[in-house]
């Protein structure tokens, strides 16, 4: 995992300096706690699993937290589907639409009151992530009563990212507890070091709990009311170890608990064991794991497990990109560095799994824990930049195994190629939506992605094992555009809906986002032909001529060609100024920035798209974009030119662009928007103030996001010049950088 380091520098660091300390950078934005905040948590994980955790190191307290915090435990691989008796299948999802004189079946949602007929309903929650158990703390009083958070004083919490270690410290009765929280980085697997008094007492002890599946699978899809719907079968046990067998439905898993000394099981509950010292002593260490399989019996020591972590996080750090920004005296410069810092932990725990993530990562879930793929460039991007393409690489087998059922959707189009669907679960079924059949901008992503690893890994064996999804991408690509012939040119859509996620799919067309995107990634991939020693592909040729210009207006880029009152809406006093009218389309994502910035842009014209973002600045609202948005719009500033506009987008003042104490954005929505943006009523109502909701603690394509933008500013892109060109030059940022890749 170590890379090689390139160190560049400016202002007062010069390159014959010391390299950066990583564990000095790491460890200056470990978080830490005194007291509990409800919407900050933290998480210990390796990628495939992970625990959301209390201030007691455990699931102890899930009442204290937000309602949106559930304090699961949740894994890349643990999916669940509801029986399914009536034999539901995509075909009872599809409708037919006319694409230019041609019928075409879509799994389209005319509006989110079609989600209650049961076909739809099925299809689009199953399979679900789900909840594989709850270990937490069991604390009796002296009396014999189970504590309450409020009997609990003196807490203290800190993560130690550099190790991977969470401490965390509490007062109960007099008594000191400490626990140490880790999770091992090859097996799914929890280790819980406890030190107290209480375990001589035995007032101290650890509880397993397992949940069902609940009907409302988000946030929380944890169900603790219906025992009956589930099974939990002791399958073994012994002095220092016991399993379990779990059931849901057709869903099989295996638990197993072990300790450092003999220990005592008690059922305390139909799905919930108790596990206590046999013996007088006041630490021990347990080790809980999850897997789909039964597992062999033979557990790595306590102290093996604990050195395994360290290992791993030191890799981790030492290993990739750093950014380091304590030189600088602009004010800003601290809380960027922790924003990144804290970023690369989070998005190592719910990003670097062997599956696309989904929004929420392994934290909570939304819609239903399928993954959108139109996210997983944020979400994974980001590890090649920074040097951790390895990472990246774990979930790109997805892209290879379903590529035959692409291709079969694909045809069903009517097009040639492999199409991606935008809601998906690891299966590779899409699920009906109102957006999923016609947003289209994931499309290009394999090939973006697949470049980033060859930039990193020039050679014939990345070209090989990537060939058919690129290629097949890349026909996609191409037919799915459509020769005008009164135009002379290709065209994007109809049907489509762009990025930006408000605009009618049977009427929208040439966005101009994915009209740069596409013509990218039919570049790319006849450069991947050229470096196979293949000729190029005519056909890609002939839309990368013949492809619609980038639409504009009075000077101005468009969200699409179809929408030419864009600017004049936008300034107009029915929707400038805060307006949010459902007729007002200057909300959600900018995207068209994004043609130069997270693009090259070699048909952009940059003095337009200068303007272009002026008029974004000016009549933009931006309280209705995702948190996302900021670090793309820097990216776009970066190229630009302008990276004092750069530094301000990524600091923005916007609900959605608030980075919490651990690291996490949330994901808020206005009143007058929530129920198109998320069709669910549990949204928490209040959190942010008087007219919006929060659907969300966390929104993890936000962080990912930032590592790709900073990693433009610092980096920089082929082509640009200079140290670190996305940062200002007015003596205030001293940006030492390493490991870090330039873009395309």
């Amino acid at each position: 995992m170590l890379a090689t380091l390139a160190l560049f520098c400016f202002s007062s660091v010069h390159a014959d300096e010391a390299r950066i300390d990583r564990r000095a950078l790491v460890t200056r934005h470990n978080p830490s706690f005194t007291t509990i905040d409800p919407s900050s948590p933290i998480m210990v994980g390796n990628g495939d699993i992970a625990f959301t955790v209390d201030i007691t190191g455990l699931q102890t307290f899930e009442s204290e937290y937000s309602s949106l915090v559930p304090l699961m435990t949740q894994a890349q691989w643990a999916w669940h589907s509801f029986p399914n008796p009536r034999g539901y299948t995509l075909e009872d999802a599809l409708v037919p639409i006319d694409v230019r004189g041609q019928t075409r079946r879509y799994a389209y949602l005319a509006d989110w009151s079609q989600t209650e007929k049961p076909a739809i309903a099925w299809l689009r929650e199953n399979p679900h992530r789900f909840s594989l158990g709850r270990v937490s703390l069991h604390l009796l009083s002296k009396s014999g009563a189970p504590a309450a958070f409020s009997d609990l004083s003196d807490t203290h919490q800190r993560l130690d990212m550099w190790s991977g270690t969470l401490t965390s410290r509490f007062t109960f009765e007099g008594r000191e507890v400490a626990v140490e929280t880790r999770v091992h980085p090859q097996l799914d697997m929890l280790i819980v070091t406890l030190t107290s008094e209480l375990l001589e007492e035995r007032r101290l002890a650890v509880d397993l709990k397992f949940p069902g599946v609940a009907a409302q699978l988000n946030p929380n899809p944890a169900d603790w009311d219906h025992p009956d719907r589930h099974r939990t079968t002791m399958t073994e046990a012994r002095p220092r170890e016991i399993a379990f067998a779990r059931e849901l439905d057709a869903t099989r898993y295996y638990v197993r608990a072990s300790a450092d000394v003999d220990i005592a099981s008690a059922r305390v509950g139909r799905h919930h064991y108790r596990l206590t010292p046999k013996a007088k002593t006041r630490t021990l260490t347990y080790l809980v794991s999850f897997s789909q399989s039964a597992q062999p019996t033979t557990f790595p020591s306590p102290a093996e497990a604990r050195d395994a972590v360290a290992a791993h996080w030191a890799r981790y750090w030492e290993g990739g990109g750093a950014i380091d920004l304590s030189g600088s005296t602009d004010p800003r410069a601290n809380e960027l560095e922790r924003r990144i810092v804290q970023s690369q932990y989070l998005m190592a725990l719910n990003a670097a799994g062997t599956v696309p993530p989904q929004e929420e990562g392994l934290f909570s879930n939304s819609w239903n824990g399928k993954f959108h793929l139109e996210m997983h460039l944020w979400h994974a991007a980001h590890f090649a930049a920074w040097g951790r393409t390895e990472l990246l690489e774990r979930s790109m087998p997805w892209y290879l195994e379903h590529l035959p059922r692409a291709k079969e959707r694909a045809r069903a189009q009517g097009v040639k190629g492999a199409w991606w669907p935008k809601m998906v679960g690891p299966e590779g079924r899409e699920s009906p939506s109102t957006v999923n059949p016609f947003i289209l901008w994931q499309q290009p992503h394999p090939i973006y992605l697949a470049e980033l690893i060859y930039r990193d890994r020039p050679t014939r064996e990345t070209l090989m094992r990537y060939r058919d999804v690129v290629f097949e991408t890349a026909d996609l690509l191409a037919s799915i555009m459509h020769f005008d012939e009164n135009r002379g040119e290709y065209v994007l859509g109809p049907p489509i809906i762009p990025a930006q996620e408000v605009f009618p799919p049977l009427t929208t067309f040439n966005p101009t986002f994915e009209l740069e995107y596409y013509r990218f990634g039919l570049q790319t991939a006849q450069a991947w032909r050229e470096r196979l020693g293949l000729g190029r592909n005519a056909e890609w040729d002939r839309v990368i001529e013949a492809r619609a210009p980038l639409p504009q207006r009075d000077g101005l880029y468009l969200a699409a060609e179809s929408f030419p009152e864009q600017w004049q809406q936008a300034r107009s006093p029915a929707c400038s100024n805060g307006h949010t009218a459902p007729a007002c389309w200057n909300r959600d994502h900018p995207s068209f920035l994004a043609a130069l910035g997270l693009l090259p842009g070699e048909t952009v014209d940059a003095a337009a798209m200068r303007r272009t973002l002026r008029a974004v600045e000016a009549h933009w609202d931006l309280r209705q974009t995702w948190g996302w948005d900021f670090p793309m719009i820097a990216m776009t500033a970066a190229r630009l030119g302008e990276p004092d506009k750069a530094i301000d987008f990524l600091f923005f003042d916007a609900k959605n662009n608030q980075f919490g104490r651990t690291g996490m954005t949330p994901r808020v929505h206005l009143d007058a928007h929530a129920e198109h943006a998320v069709p669910t009523s549990s949204m928490n109502v209040g959190t942010d103030g008087p007219g919006y909701r929060r659907a969300a603690e966390t929104y993890f394509p936000s962080n990912g996001s930032l590592l790709l933008a900073t990693a433009l500013m610092a980096a920089g892109w082929d082509g640009s010049e200079g140290h670190a060109p996305g940062f200002p030059k007015d003596g205030k940022w001293v940006v030492k950088v390493e490991g870090i890749k330039p873009l395309p």
